[in-house]
C-alpha cells in the first residue's frame, strides 16, 4: 500500500511540476510580448509652444501636419470644443515636443460648427534641437474662415541665475514696428529690449536684473507710450517672451481686441 501510495505520490508531483512549467512559459511570452513596448526611448529633439493671437479668431487647436500638438481636458471622454482661445497660448504655455522636419503647422477651429476647419497654415522646418514659438496673428476674416501665421525661433540663452532674460515679439498687423522699454520700479532705470520689432518678427533676449517692472511700447524714434502694462515681475534664472497682440487702433481700456502685452515663461 505504502509503496502504490508513493507511486500515486510521485504521478500528482510530476503533474504539477508540468503545470508549473506551462504557467512560467505563458508568463515568459507574456513579459515577451510586452517587452517591446518600448517607452524609454529619447524624447522629441525639438520643441514649439502655439499662441492664438488673432484677433476675433474663434478657438483652435493647433496641429503639426496630421498630429494634435494641444488640447483641452475633457470629462467626458469625447474631444473638448473649447480649444485655444483667443489671447492665450495653447497647452498651458507649455512647449510640446516635436520631431525635426518639415511641417505644416494650423490652427484648426474646434467647435461643433466649422469643425477642424484650419484657420491657418504655414509650412515650415523644425530644426533638430531647437525651440520655436508659433502665432496665429493680425485679423480673423470671417468671410474667408482665416488668420495671418508666423513662427520665430526662440534662441533661449544658457540658464544664468544673476539675471533674468526678456525678449519682445509683435504679433500685431496694424502697427509699425515698436520698441519695448521696461523700468524697474525700484530703480527707476529704463532699459531698451532690443531694437524696433516689426510685425511677425521677435527680438533678441536682453538681460535684466530681477525685478518688477513697468512695461510700455513705442514707436520707432517717439517718445509717447503705445501700450503699458505696469508691475510685471521677472525672475532671476528665468526667460520670458512679451507678445503684443490686438488691434493697434483700439485705445479703450476693456476691449477685448485691445493692444495687450502678454507675458509667457520661456523657461
Amino acid at each position: 500500500h505504502q509503496a502504490a501510495m508513493d507511486n500515486s505520490a510521485m504521478k500528482n508531483m510530476k503533474r504539477y511540476m508540468r503545470m508549473a512549467g506551462l504557467l512560467c512559459a505563458a508568463v515568459l511570452a507574456s513579459c515577451e510580448k510586452n517587452a517591446v513596448q518600448d517607452i524609454t526611448g529619447s524624447p522629441p529633439a525639438a520643441r514649439i509652444k502655439f499662441f492664438n493671437f488673432g484677433v476675433n479668431a474663434p478657438s483652435v487647436n493647433f496641429y503639426a501636419n496630421d498630429t494634435k500638438m494641444t488640447a483641452i481636458a475633457s470629462a467626458t471622454g469625447a474631444e473638448s470644443v473649447l480649444g485655444t482661445a483667443y489671447g492665450f497660448a495653447g497647452a498651458g504655455g507649455f512647449y510640446a515636443g516635436i520631431n525635426p522636419g518639415q511641417y505644416t503647422l494650423t490652427g484648426k477651429i474646434s467647435a461643433l460648427t466649422d469643425k477642424d476647419l484650419a484657420i491657418s497654415k504655414l509650412a515650415t522646418a523644425v530644426a533638430d534641437g531647437k525651440l520655436y514659438s508659433y502665432y496665429v496673428s493680425g485679423f480673423y476674416d470671417p468671410t474667408s474662415k482665416s488668420a495671418e501665421s508666423f513662427i520665430v525661433e526662440d534662441a533661449v540663452p544658457a540658464i544664468d541665475y544673476s539675471v533674468a532674460y526678456v525678449r519682445f515679439v509683435n504679433a500685431i498687423s496694424n502697427s509699425s514696428p515698436m520698441v519695448l522699454n521696461v523700468k524697474n520700479t525700484t530703480t527707476s532705470a529704463v532699459t531698451p529690449v532690443g531694437s524696433a520689432i516689426g510685425y511677425k518678427s521677435g527680438g533678441v533676449f536682453t538681460a535684466l536684473p530681477g525685478g518688477v517692472y513697468d512695461l510700455s511700447t513705442r514707436m520707432a524714434g517717439s517718445t509717447t507710450d503705445v501700450i503699458v502694462r505696469p508691475a510685471v515681475s521677472f525672475s532671476s534664472g528665468k526667460v520670458y517672451t512679451i507678445g503684443a497682440r490686438g488691434d493697434i487702433t483700439v485705445t479703450s481700456t476693456s476691449a477685448t481686441n485691445r493692444p495687450i502685452l502678454d507675458n509667457t515663461a520661456n523657461r
